[in-house]
Order: structure tokens, then C-alpha cells, then sequence
């Protein structure tokens, strides 16, 4: 994977398995961050880099990543969302509010590529529904 946007797609997709990791090992980010990358020292340091980046935003704005998705994830609670889903969505949300220069539509694109890979077919529509409708609010904020 030489391409820069297929190193992006790796590193979003190494972000989410943090943030799943974070979320059901019940570890702090540190951690995290020490196992996740004993098993993975063969990514390069751009991929590793921009997962750590967007792993670091989902952790230090979680209040606010967490406000997004229940604000608009009309009558989901968060703990009944799969686990995939859930952070599937806090990856994005974290990459749209610390990297605003990358256009919603390509972070939402590559989250709904990532939920295809290892979420169920039919949460594809809530995730796609969820994430546009915060880069919705987003821009109209």
C-alpha cells in the first residue's frame, strides 16, 4: 500500500481498532497505544502517525465526539450500538473536528468503506446517516 490515499484508509482503519480496543479492554489510551503497536511494528511511520493523530482527537475531545453521535443517532443509545459501529463513528467524528481540511465527504466515504469491512451490512445506512448528519451541522455551525 504505497498510495497516499490507500496509507490514509490503513490509518483510519488502525484508529477505529484502537479506539474498539480502548473501548472494550477497558485500558487507558496509553495502554492502548503500547499493545496495539507491539503487534503492528511492520506500518510505516506515516500510517502509524496519522492513526495515532486521529486515535489521540477521538481521546482527548471524547465528551464532545460522544455528544455528536448521541445528538445525531435518533433513538440509538451509545452502549446499544455494535461496538464496530460505535467506533467506527468516533473515528470519523474525530477526524472531521481535528482535521477540518479533509472534505466530510471523503472522511465519511472512507468510514463506510472501513464499516464494510468489519461491520454488518445493514448498519452501513445508520453509520451513513449518522456521519452526514454531523458534517451537516458542522458546516451550518
Amino acid at each position: 500500500m504505497s498510495s497516499a490515499p490507500g496509507k490514509r484508509r490503513k490509518s483510519r482503519e488502525l484508529a477505529m481498532q484502537m479506539l474498539f480496543q480502548l473501548d472494550m479492554g477497558k485500558n487507558t489510551p496509553d495502554q492502548v497505544r503500547n499493545t496495539f503497536w507491539k503487534a503492528r511494528e511492520e506500518d510505516d511511520a506515516d500510517v502509524r502517525g496519522f492513526a495515532e493523530d486521529i486515535f489521540r482527537v477521538a481521546v482527548a475531545r471524547e465528551p464532545e465526539v460522544t455528544d455528536l453521535i448521541v445528538k445525531h443517532s435518533a433513538h440509538w443509545r451509545l452502549e446499544r450500538m455494535a461496538s464496530v459501529d460505535r467506533n467506527v463513528l468516533r473515528m470519523a467524528i474525530a477526524e472531521m473536528l481535528g482535521f477540518p481540511g479533509t472534505p466530510a465527504p471523503i472522511v465519511i466515504n472512507e468510514a463506510l468503506e472501513i464499516a464494510r469491512r468489519y461491520s454488518a451490512p445493514e448498519s452501513i445506512n445508520f453509520l451513513n446517516g449518522v456521519l452526514d448528519a454531523v458534517a451537516r451541522a458542522r458546516l451550518n455551525a
